[in-house]
């Protein structure tokens, strides 16, 4: 494999680690925990595994001789940077328990574990991947672990390969699996412990015990950079708005991270715009007031951040797609006879008063969009929709509007961009690589304390590292009831971006200066040598969060 020069460089890069993880560790039990709703429900679900105290590793003098142990882990959903070095902590740690231990990844996420698809992950193997990019070492997929009959045919191959512990690295709904596994094998006497290590670029995977998630801190590094260059290209051409999509679905942790970053003339974060009600019209013209005061000021341009999940934190679009969805799944055999030049109308026509309107008032795009590709399960693919273009089109049509009725002026042209997969396999900044291996290495603490339905965690990150605090949280600690797919089912609840807390109102403090000023601010790309203030650096948003600015 050609490597190019920054690649050997990082491959030499130790990640500094927490104090307590250097040497012998010791388990300590702290306060014993619930789940952060549906506290009945959940109990009698995970009856095993519920109500466990978090544990926190100490130093210890004390040498334990430990038997080898064989690991098995597992990449779920989408990449992540720092994944790899979770998989090398992993395997230091558990070879630091026995040299004679073995770790076994599984071959394109959960579906490798029931599918039976694996390789050995020796010494060589991690080598390569160490402080790299990607979910390349063994791959991911989106395979969802739910039922007794993938349990039990994950555990063939967990009996045959004499694995007694597996990592699941992923997402809110991976470590949800991964919680139902535990309480599974743990119900069973299965002899597997189950661990999971907080993985999404979205940061929707945190709380109290959990700080972040890892890649977040990466992404929105690399995100910012862009959007820098973008804003010093917009300052220095002084002739277009540019409209920037960012990835955060449920969440909108990457828009605010990366506005507080960069400094942008307008960000919209969705669960503001749901909490306040506003419509897409509330919203064109939050965008258009702004553009029209930056032309009084002979301003013709600027920057908006948009979250990929806006469309349905909307509530008039959250009812129009709900109406959509029942009325496209009872007619649907009628609909495809109506020709596509007429099924706009047609759907005008069928919907309630106030859905027409709302599905009129959308450019013709995104109304075919809402009405021609249903996924699987028959659910409107909402993530599809190009919402940057969409309110790129909708606040020039205000914009005219008002400049027919004499309120505006200026001009207003447009450049379009969405950044995601950009993001998802950076090489790590600095902190996610420590921190990728701290969890690694954390998850293996966990293994060799006999601990089950645990996600590793590792807090104290914005100070420095070997002050930083390992140990583990019980995941049905993290746990609710929510609807999925028709049914209730238990899962991790979304962490959102809170609206009373400290990085939005940094924020809220600043947005209406950023709005008319041109406070762009460029940080560049991610820096891995140099003076710590430049290169270890935690998210702002994490620091506002420690009170640490």
């Amino acid at each position: 494999m050609t490597k190019s020069a920054l690649q050997i460089e990082r491959a030499k890069y130790n990640p500094k680690v927490p104090a307590a993880l250097k040497n012998n560790v010791k388990a300590v039990d702290g306060e014993y925990t619930q789940s952060v709703a549906d506290q009945d429900e959940i109990k009698s679900l995970f009856q095993n595994t519920y109500g466990l105290p978090v544990v926190t590793f100490e130093k210890s003098n004390e040498m334990k001789s430990m038997p080898a142990i064989n690991v098995g882990v597992i990449l779920s959903g989408g990449q992540a940077p720092g994944g790899h070095n979770v998989i090398a902590g992993l395997f230091d740690g558990i070879k630091k328990i026995n040299k004679d231990s073995h770790l076994f990844g599984f071959i394109l996420g959960p579906g490798g574990l029931v599918n039976h698809n694996y390789k050995e992950l020796t010494a060589d193997i991690i080598d390569e991947y160490r402080n790299t990019g990607g979910f390349d070492m063994i791959g991911s997929g989106r395979d969802k672990l739910e039922y007794d009959d993938q349990f039990n045919k994950g555990l063939e191959i967990l009996k045959k390969l004499e694995i007694k512990a597996l990592v699941i690295i992923g997402g809110d709904d991976s470590n949800t699996n991964a919680c139902v596994l535990a309480e599974y094998y743990a119900k069973t006497n299965a002899g597997v412990q189950v661990i999971g290590c907080p993985k999404t670029i979205d940061g929707d995977l945190k709380n109290e015990q959990i700080e972040t998630s890892f890649g977040f801190d990466t992404a929105c590094k690399v995100y910012s950079e862009v959007i820098g260059n973008i804003q010093r290209d917009c300052n220095s051409a002084q002739k277009y708005w540019h409209f920037i999509k960012l990835m955060g679905r449920s969440a909108s942790h990457i828009a605010l991270e990366c506005a507080l970053q960069t400094h942008p003339n307008v960000c919209i974060i969705s669960e503001e715009v749901e909490a306040l009600d506003m419509t897409l019209d509330d919203v064109v013209n939050r965008i258009a007031g702004i553009v029209a005061l930056r032309a009084e000021q002979g301003r013709n341009f600027g920057t908006v951040l948009i979250p990929e999940g806006l469309v349905e934190f909307i509530p008039a679009m959250k009812r129009l797609i709900a109406e959509l969805k029942d009325f496209l799944l009872k007619n649907k055999a009628e609909f495809k006879l109506i020709k596509r030049s007429e099924q706009r109308n047609y759907v005008i026509r069928k919907l309630t008063k106030e859905n027409s309107e709302l599905y009129a008032s959308l450019p013709e795009s995104v109304a075919r969009q809402l009405t021609l590709d249903l996924d699987p399960h028959g659910n409107v693919q909402v993530s599809l929709i190009e919402t940057e273009k969409l309110l790129a089109e909708m606040v020039a049509t205000r914009l005219a509007e008002w400049a027919k009725a004499g309120k505006y002026q200026g001009k207003f042209a447009t450049q379009t961009h969405f950044f995601g997969y950009e993001g998802r396999c950076a090489a790590p900044s600095n902190y996610d690589a420590d921190y990728c291996y701290s969890l690694g290495l954390t998850a293996s603490c966990l293994i060799a304390a006999g601990k089950t339905g645990y996600m590793s965690s590792v807090r104290n990150t914005t100070a420095p590292a070997d002050r930083w605090i390992a140990g583990g949280i019980p995941i049905t600690m993290m746990m609710n009831m929510e609807e999925r797919n028709g049914e209730i089912k238990p899962v991790i609840q979304k962490a959102l971006v809170n609206l009373k807390g400290a990085p939005f109102k940094e924020f809220a403090a600043c947005r209406d200066s950023w709005a008319l000023t041109t406070d762009y601010v460029y940080s560049g790309p991610i820096q891995y040598f140099g003076p710590t203030e430049v290169c270890d650096q935690p998210t702002i948003t994490l620091k506002l969060e420690q009170n640490k600015n």
